[in-house]
């Protein structure tokens, strides 16, 4: 059987460890010759990569492990990239989020101001590992799940149409975790679910058991009670500020109640419930950099220090498993159901066919095969419309160095109550992020007129 060689690139994410574990875990279904770290940053990466290497030699010797910086090295003779990047760490996403709240706007790290600066930041460091990948091994696949997903995906069918990329996001596999449990299942994978939306930004409309039996109805009447928290806490996050979030989905389904929402649907529905119960001066990147990330690197440290991974407490990260499922999918032609990112091409009929659209797809050995969903409510689709004007107008900033269309995606952005408010937060952004977007002209709008312009 053949063994796959991965790069995981973003090595020195916190999220590492727990994709490390996933995939030593998985070894029996997606068999493993080679797994590289490749990040931009060697300091960091050389902690994770550290800890990485001691349970690799503890629980799978024969996996030959590379650790670096050097992109011929790390994108050569590949099956598959797994991407998980974030241009200016936390530092920046902290900036994301504090300074929309200095003007009484949502700061959240994918939705409104905060996504549309994290997006700039994010499309050309993607860009530039998927030309690395096409450059050392054109016939890999790139799986994508690095925020903010939804800009990501417009960029990268806008400037590389024709490259193996498949985007993804771990969401709603984490509520649909949460729904199994609040119905008694043990597992998402019991379940068939027909689902649309734009990434953060979608509804579910039917759940099946595996013998077709309609199980919508249970799980709309738990979230209208509880929103998407269970009794079982091991389902939950441990931080305040998710399990909060969870409860708040019932007040998001209440716009909808036929169906049951993604989370991240509070921020555009109550922006001003979340403005209030903001701390300005401590955001989630703040609970991240003293939780997460803390607990990461030192629990890596201290295998590093031991030289045992016995009695840590890195543990597999469950939402990993979508990647390895979506891995195996590739390899083996296995036409699992899935959720991705993919334009829409008449996935959502009434829709515009150039959305990068999140549904059901079969996967297989020649990429996603999207389920149609039909048409959707008028209600749904005016936000969506809204939203995906947001991200395209992002992308065509971007590649225009446009100061002008981005003015006009934070204008357009739900959350953001008017045109001057949009240029303060603006202008403030730029200032932050120096170095990491393009430099913007406030020359006119560009030339980009239509998709083929970039795509000849």
């Amino acid at each position: 059987m053949k063994k796959f060689s991965i790069t995981i690139a973003g090595g020195g994410s916190t999220f590492t460890p727990g994709i490390i574990l996933m995939l030593l875990d998985n070894l029996d279904k997606f068999p493993i010759h080679e797994i590289k770290l490749y990040d931009n940053d060697p300091e960091r990466q050389a902690t994770v990569a550290g800890a990485c290497e001691i349970l690799l030699k503890e629980q799978a010797p024969d996996i030959r492990f590379v650790e670096t910086t050097d992109p011929e090295e790390a994108f050569s003779n590949i099956d598959f990239v797994m991407a998980h990047i974030r241009e200016g760490k936390y530092a920046m996403r902290e900036q994301d989020e504090k300074i929309p709240l200095k003007y009484g706007v949502v700061g959240q790290e994918t939705c409104g101001p905060g996504g549309i600066a994290y997006g700039m930041r994010s499309i050309g460091g993607v860009l530039e590992l998927v030309d690395y990948m096409e450059k050392y091994s054109p016939d890999a696949w790139f799986l994508n799940y690095s925020n903010p997903a939804a800009i990501v995906a417009e960029a990268t069918r806008l400037l590389r149409p024709n490259s193996n990329i498949l985007n993804i996001c771990d969401m709603p596999i984490g509520i649909e975790e949460l729904m199994a449990s609040s119905i008694g299942l043990s597992s998402r994978k019991e379940m068939d679910v027909k689902y649309y939306g734009l990434n953060h930004f979608g509804w579910w409309t039917d759940i099946r058991d595996k013998e077709g039996n309609d199980l919508l109805p249970q799980i709309r009447e738990h979230v209208s009670k509880h929103g998407y928290v269970t009794v079982e806490k091991s389902k939950q996050h441990s931080e305040a500020s998710w399990n909060s979030t969870f409860a708040k989905a019932k007040d998001v389904q209440a716009l909808d109640p036929e169906t049951v929402p993604n989370t991240y649907l509070k921020y555009y529905f109550y922006p001003d419930y979340e403005v209030a119960h903001s701390n300005p001066e401590f955001t989630r990147a703040n609970e991240v950099m003293e939780g997460r990330e803390k607990f990461v690197f030192e629990e890596c440290q201290k295998i590093i220090d031991n030289q045992t991974s016995k009695g840590t407490e890195l543990h597999i990260d469950e939402h990993a498993s979508y990647i390895v499922d979506l891995a195996r999918a590739i390899a083996y032609n296995t036409k699992e159901r899935m959720l991705l990112i993919v334009e829409n091409n008449g996935a959502i009929s009434n829709f515009d066919p150039t959305a990068m659209v999140e549904v059901p797809c079969l996967v297989g050995s020649q990429g996603p095969e999207p389920l149609v969903m039909g048409e959707i409510p008028r209600f749904q689709k005016g936000l969506m419309e809204q939203q995906v004007a947001v991200e395209k107008l992002v992308v065509e900033a971007w590649v225009e160095k446009s100061y002008q269309k981005l003015w006009q995606a934070l204008t357009l952005s739900k959350i953001v109550p008017s045109a001057q408010v949009a240029k303060d937060i603006l202008d403030e952004l730029i200032e932050a992020n120096k170095g990491y977007w393009p430099e913007l002209s406030k020359e006119g709008a560009g030339t980009l007129a239509t998709d083929e312009v970039v795509k000849s």
